[in-house]
């Protein structure tokens, strides 16, 4: 007998006390910080969703193993355990260990990118597209077409248009193109899963015209979970065997073990190219460190390398996979807006769609991540046109083409509790949503504003 409420895996070993605030208080905080979540002090948030990155809760069994890091500075042992377990996942004999995902990102992307070159995604996040842009390269999101409709149950809203995708790269020309990469889960797409055919047929036609395949893969454990339930020819291998084939696709790997290493820092570049890694290696350690250690101490890449094989377990995938549908199902079930099926580790609001009477050039987004820390605490993220928004060469502003606000659940932190409280949170939201006002940017740098511009209510 399956029962209907969903337990954590896991008992409570520490606490970390969370600070009760009032909606004066917080009214007073939000001002400090310039109406920008990025910028209030974790001490006065009440549930944190800012992020999955970085957030997680680790395991006794990840901090026992700390105490055995080796911070030789090259060749030490946690850097032969680390090693053995992200070759073991991906296949990939060159592996490169940096302090965090966009660390890779700007080594692999900047050796590849420039001025003329183009790289396509089925939706690039925040810091790929600025590190691609960074460099002088061209970065062109081609989501399916089942992305754009939020309320269908299609289980892979995540995957690559694979006919955009050839139209493209013909329009250009395949030497033009720097690499093609894949993101599973599809963060900015919604959190949305990626099949195993669509990666298939994305790594075939990059076969095809000699094109570098690459998978960023942060989140490679909860895409894994949905190819299992939703693709029957993959319903007999585990999550763990389901993610080695597909990195057997992919001809280089980012990663930001941040997410699915279930640690509070790290990432890799993973390669298959002997030429291709002596190039990024010499960029690795110009800038991250020596070839061993990369970004990383000894203490972390051993934590890393027990990460990677819990987050595989099955009871973890499924109360991670379930509790974030749990809130997700229970807002919309109170008229929230939200892309639907829930994905892995967020649940995304349709903000447009919640707050109608906000033009998007008064970010409907920003209007709701600020309305729901003054209402009760809760800290979230614009995925719209604060973070993709862009000014045409006349000055006039182009929107986003999605305004969605953004609930990243850590990972092992919250209970069932804390997730009705955000229930209840978003209920007051519906409640005084014709009342909601937008914004206007006041500050703003020139790269990924949304993280220090400043705003004023309007």
């Amino acid at each position: 007998m399956e029962f209907k409420t969903i337990i954590e895996p896991f008992r409570i070993k520490s606490v970390e006390p969370i600070r009760m605030t009032t909606a004066d208080e917080r009214a007073h905080f939000l001002r400090e910080a310039h109406f920008n979540p990025f910028l209030l002090p974790s001490d006065k948030v009440l549930i944190d969703l800012l992020t999955d990155s970085g957030t997680s809760a680790m395991s006794s069994r990840q901090w026992a193993a700390m105490m055995l890091g080796d911070e030789s500075y090259a060749g030490a042992k946690s850097w032969e355990r680390f090693f053995a377990e992200v070759n073991d996942l991906t296949g990939m004999p060159h592996i490169l260990p940096t302090h965090q995902g966009r660390a890779a990102e700007r080594i692999l992307y900047g050796y590849l990118g420039g001025k003329g070159k183009y790289f396509f995604s089925n939706t690039h996040f925040d810091t790929t597209r600025a590190n691609i842009e960074f460099s002088g390269g061209t970065a062109i999101d081609m989501p399916c077409p089942e992305a754009k409709d939020y309320d269908s149950d299609a289980p892979f809203k995540g995957n690559m248009d694979t006919e955009k995708l050839e139209a493209h790269i013909r329009s250009v020309g395949a030497a033009n193109v720097a690499a093609v990469i894949l993101t599973v889960t599809n963060n900015s797409g919604g959190g949305q899963p990626v099949s195993m055919a669509n990666a298939r047929a994305v790594a075939g036609i990059c076969k095809k015209h000699h094109i570098p395949f690459v998978l960023d893969c942060c989140r490679i454990a909860e895409n894994a979970y949905f190819v299992r339930h939703n693709e029957p020819d993959c319903a007999h291998l585990s999550y763990r065997e389901i993610a080695q084939e597909m990195f057997a696709l992919a001809d280089a790997a980012v990663m930001s073990i941040k997410k699915d290493g279930l640690v509070n820092m790290g990432g890799f570049l993973a390669l298959r190219d002997h030429a291709l890694s002596d190039a990024c290696t010499n960029l690795l350690i110009i800038t991250e460190g020596f070839a061993t250690y990369g970004g990383l101490s000894g203490r972390d890449m051993e934590a890393i390398a027990v990460g990677l094989e819990e987050v595989f377990e099955a009871d973890y995938l499924h109360y991670r996979i379930r509790s974030t549908a749990y809130l997700g199902e229970r807002i919309r079930d109170r008229g929230v807006p939200v892309i639907f099926p829930i994905g892995g580790h967020a649940v995304y609001v349709d903000a447009q769609g919640l707050y109608p009477h906000i033009p998007l050039h008064e970010f409907p987004g920003q209007a709701l991540v600020c309305d729901l820390y003054e209402v009760g605490g809760i800290r979230s993220v614009e995925v719209g046109s604060v973070m993709f928004g862009k000014y045409d060469e006349q000055g006039g502003f182009v929107p986003a083409p999605q305004e969605l606000v953004r609930l990243a659940l850590p990972r092992r932190v919250y209970t069932q509790s804390h997730l009705d409280y955000v229930i209840e949170v978003f209920e007051e939201i519906v409640r005084r949503k014709e009342s909601a006002r937008g914004f206007r940017i006041v500050h703003e740098p020139p790269f990924l504003r949304h993280f220090t511009a400043h705003f004023e209510r309007l």
